[in-house]
This record gives C-alpha cells, sequence and structure tokens, in this order.
C-alpha cells in the first residue's frame, strides 16, 4: 500500500540523515555506554538514540498519506495526539538522561487517559462475566485501562535491549493486529498498522544487525502506547474479536515486566525500578551468546548483539502465532496464555541455572 511505503521511505532517509550527521548531535543524543559498562549495555560504539524522530515522522507522513486517500478519519490523528506526551517524555530521558522512570510511566498514564476521553478507548469487557459487571462503572473501567496501557507502554521498553528486538517484535505484533483487521475489514485500524509497520522497517534497517542508531525510550514508548491502544480499539469496535488476542500479542513483554518486578522486590529486595542484567535477553546473551564469539573487538560485539534478538523472536513467535490462529476463542487464548508463562519459567530457570537446553547452543566459533 502507498502509506507503508511514504512511511517506510521517510523513517529511512531521516534515520540516514540522523546516522550520517550524528557528529552534530553526538553530545546529546549518543549513548556513551560500552559493551561492559552498565547491566544493559552490549553494544560497542556510542550510538544516536533518538530513533524515536525517524519513526515518528515516517508514521505522520503514512498516516497523512491514508488520509488523502479517504482511508483514515479523525482517529489516526487523535491517537497520534495522545501518544505525543509519552513519546515526547521518552525522548527528553534519550536526549537528558534525567527522567526517571516514574516520569516516564506517568507520561504513559496522560497518553492513556487522552486516549481514553478523545476516543473513548477504555477496556470494556475481558469476557469474565463478573469482572466485565464492574468494568461498565467508568472509574474502574478508567483505572484499569490506565494500568493496562501504562503496563504495555513500559513492558515494550523493557525488552528494548539488543539490537532488532523490539523492533521487529512490534513489526510482528502489529501484523497479527493488522491481520485481524483485514478480517473484519477496519480500514482505519489497517491504515494506522501499515503506516506504523513501515515506519519501523525503515528504522530498522539501520538498527539491525549494525545498531547504527537505537529507538531509545521515546521510540520504545510511542510503540508500546500504540500498540496498547490499538489493541484497545480493536476489541471496542468489533464484539467478535476476544480480549484475551491482544492480551496473548503482548504477553511477552508483559510477562517479562512483571516477573522482572517480582525478581527485583521480593526476591532480591531492591527496587523494582533499578536496572539489572537478569532478564531473559540478558540471560539469552551471556548463556547462548556471549561465549560463542568471546573477542572484546567491535565486530564480535555487534555480532553477538545481532545474534541475541532471533532467539527473543522465537519466544515472542510462541504467543503471537497462536494468537492469530485462535483471535475469536476466548478459551484457547487463555490456554495459551497460561502455557507461554510455565514455558518461559522453564527457560529462565535452564539459564539461570546454567544448564541452557542442548538444542539452542551453538558450536563456538574458534
Amino acid at each position: 500500500m502507498f502509506p507503508f511505503v511514504i512511511a517506510f521511505l521517510s523513517s529511512l532517509i531521516v534515520a540516514m540523515i540522523v546516522v550520517r550527521y550524528e557528529h552534530l548531535h553526538s553530545s546529546y543524543s549518543h549513548d556513551h555506554s560500552g559493551d561492559e559498562h552498565g547491566p544493559q549495555k552490549f553494544h560497542a560504539h556510542p550510538t544516536p538514540r533518538i530513533g524515536s524522530i525517524p519513526i515518528l515522522i515516517g508514521l505522520s507522513l503514512g498516516l497523512l498519506v491514508s488520509w488523502l486517500k479517504g482511508w483514515l478519519h479523525e482517529t489516526g490523528w487523535l491517537l497520534l495526539l495522545c501518544a505525543l506526551p509519552v513519546c515526547v517524555t521518552g525522548l527528553l530521558e534519550d536526549i537528558c538522561r534525567r527522567i526517571r522512570p516514574f516520569w516516564r510511566l506517568l507520561a504513559s498514564f496522560i497518553s492513556a487517559s487522552l486516549a481514553y476521553w478523545l476516543l473513548d478507548a477504555g477496556v470494556q469487557r475481558i469476557d469474565i462475566e463478573s469482572i466485565d459487571y464492574l468494568l461498565k462503572l467508568w472509574p474502574i473501567s478508567f483505572t484499569f485501562t490506565l494500568l493496562a496501557v501504562g503496563g504495555v507502554s513500559h513492558s515494550i521498553n523493557i525488552i528494548d535491549g539488543y539490537n532488532g528486538l523490539a523492533g521487529m517484535v512490534t513489526i510482528m505484533i502489529l501484523s497479527a493486529i493488522l491481520y485481524v483487521s483485514l478480517a473484519v475489514n477496519d480500514w482505519e485500524m489497517i491504515a494506522i498498522c501499515v503506516s506504523l509497520i513501515g515506519a519501523t522497517i525503515g528504522f530498522l534497517l539501520l538498527n539491525y544487525p549494525r545498531g547504527l542508531i537505537f529507538a531509545g525510550d521515546g521510540g520504545a514508548y510511542l510503540w508500546g502506547f500504540l500498540i496498547a491502544e490499538l489493541s484497545v480499539l480493536l476489541v471496542i469496535r468489533h464484539p467478535n474479536v476476544s480480549p484475551w488476542f491482544p492480551a496473548l500479542l503482548v504477553i511477552y513483554p508483559v510477562w517479562e515486566t512483571l516477573f522482572s518486578i517480582y525478581r527485583r522486590r521480593l526476591v532480591r529486595r531492591a527496587s523494582p525500578g533499578l536496572p539489572d542484567a537478569l532478564h531473559l535477553h540478558q540471560l539469552i546473551y551471556l548463556r547462548l551468546v556471549k561465549w560463542m564469539v568471546g573477542s572484546r573487538e567491535a565486530r564480535h560485539i555487534i555480532r553477538r548483539n545481532s545474534m541475541t534478538s532471533p532467539y527473543l523472536w522465537g519466544v515472542a513467535a510462541l504467543s503471537i502465532v497462536p494468537a492469530i490462529l485462535f483471535w475469536q476463542n476466548t478459551a484457547a487464548l487463555m490456554f495459551c496464555i497460561v502455557f507461554f508463562v510455565i514455558a518461559y519459567g522453564w527457560l529462565y530457570r535452564r539459564l539461570v541455572q546454567f544448564n541452557s537446553p542442548k538444542f539452542l547452543m551453538i558450536r563456538k566459533n574458534k
């Protein structure tokens, strides 16, 4: 589709400009942490963290083309307006690095509140009768919506640790939403998904595998917020779509976040906001990838960074594929969520105990 092409090309061109002239903005746009400095730093060179700019520009131009073609009305523009608080707050953190996680989470709540009132994007049902009855009361629906949207927004930022990881997971989730939007013939949702996928792919070409630009907090929160709101709108607009369909789509980043809170607060007795190197993607890097290319040369650092993400794409596919297959079947979707949580726990336990599954191991390069 034409909006996809425009979103893709504009995002790619802007990302190339950012990378080409990074020497002009490096003092405020670069992540200066090296490979081993900090618990969540696994890249070789200082890199621009303002990938949210090409993504946002690409999305905006894609939506503009969709609007001119008559495929999009006010929904896309209002959604973009609602996304600005959380995206701008994340971008400010990428530039000044002084915005605490609390304020970023609060910004996601503000964005969710705007969408609730401007788009009527509130969680109204989860197909459990007793809870659905409570969700008819707007204070409960409003609170539940803020927690859900804010949680998903933050969860995408949690998994944004390696080249191509969050970007590709976002594309996979959006492709699933696009598939169901096509099935229910919702052209507004199709236009938004296509534009955001195009903008993300344009950015991703420079992000993976070499890591020439990062999405940063601004890009990750933008992805998470839009995924959450598109999910809410899809369920509201189409009663035949199970509310557990989007729940299964985002179970990987959401469960990673919930498990991290449990691990930090209850197990380690530390603040949930403190970074560490015990996320699933970091354990896969340390247990399955890092040992294969042990040199600290920049090319080896970049190589093992890029080798980590495909493992996690496979983890995400364990939930996204069945979500596409059973998007109308609430019981099957709930079963798949339980199965994913169990599989996640099994894999995490094996990795943390230095007992990595043999079928995931790759022979070490000499």
